[in-house]
């Protein structure tokens, strides 16, 4: 079996570049092939990026997530179109909304999640939606500006008839879903996992974040991501490498990324 992390905070599970390595280089000894690197500001991006650029196997986005809107950076725009055009950046992102910890206000943080959808409709590239307690704005929003090339909405919290709005509206938009869909308390999640369409469905482990129920009081890692697979194979009832090897060929359809 191959897996697909679509979304790791390589930056944040450790600053020491030696230390990234060596997760990339487990990563791979438990078969995640590939993974997609996620910063939240362009500084980190680039600190990560060329730590990293020899890493075929590591994917970037580049964006601005809402917890940067008070400080995107000087001429960030320009910047992001400019490291949009380096070897292996394949998304935009993470960017969306965040009304939990109201970073801002809120139309600042629609503000630069519109402009950053723009930004990969113009580049032809995907985006990576970050959402939390913002549904209905984000529900509408990318109903008129999600880019051709579709996007993700990464760390899945919202019910099944959310997903069955937003899948309806958008038919180049994937679910991915972390390690706190494993929860016991995670019905809601678990409803959404069991039903959507597999077409639909990718994995991520939001490392170092949302750890699995199977490493809880872990810090989460790139490596952990099978028993999240091993979860969503067991609820729907799917042999879990034919599970696996849809999951995989799915997050290669949305980042456009051919083997």
């Amino acid at each position: 079996m191959k897996y697909f992390d679509s979304h790791v905070h390589i930056g944040l599970i450790n600053n020491d570049s030696m230390e990234q390595l060596l997760v990339i280089q487990k990563s791979k000894q438990k078969k995640i092939t590939k993974m997609l690197s996620i910063c939240n500001n362009l500084l980190d991006f680039d600190s990560v990026y060329n730590n990293l650029i020899s890493e075929p196997s590591v994917y970037h986005a580049v964006g601005v997530s809402p917890s940067e809107v008070l400080h995107p950076g000087k001429d960030w725009e320009k910047k992001i179109e400019e490291r949009a055009s380096l070897k292996n950046i394949v998304a935009i992102g993470e960017t969306g909304l965040d009304y939990y910890r109201k970073f801002g206000d809120k139309n600042s943080q629609i503000d630069l999640f519109i402009r950053q959808l723009e930004i990969a409709d113009h580049l032809d590239l995907p985006v990576v939606i970050h959402n939390r307690d913002a549904g209905d704005d984000i529900c509408q929003i990318i109903k008129d500006k999600l880019p051709k090339r579709g996007g993700v909405l990464h760390c899945y919290s919202e019910d099944w008839k959310f997903a069955q709005k937003v899948l309806g509206d958008n038919d180049n938009l994937y679910i991915s879903f972390a390690g706190n869909v494993t929860y016991r308390n995670a019905r809601t999640l678990q409803e959404t996992a069991y039903n959507m369409p597999i077409e639909r469905m990718v994995v991520e482990t939001e490392s170092p974040f949302m750890v699995s129920s199977a490493y809880k009081g872990k810090r989460n890692m790139p490596f952990y991501l099978p028993a999240t697979v091993d979860f969503l194979a067991e609820l729907r009832d799917i042999n879990v490498e034919e599970f696996a090897a849809q999951i995989y060929k799915n997050t290669l359809e949305l980042f456009n990324i051919n083997e």
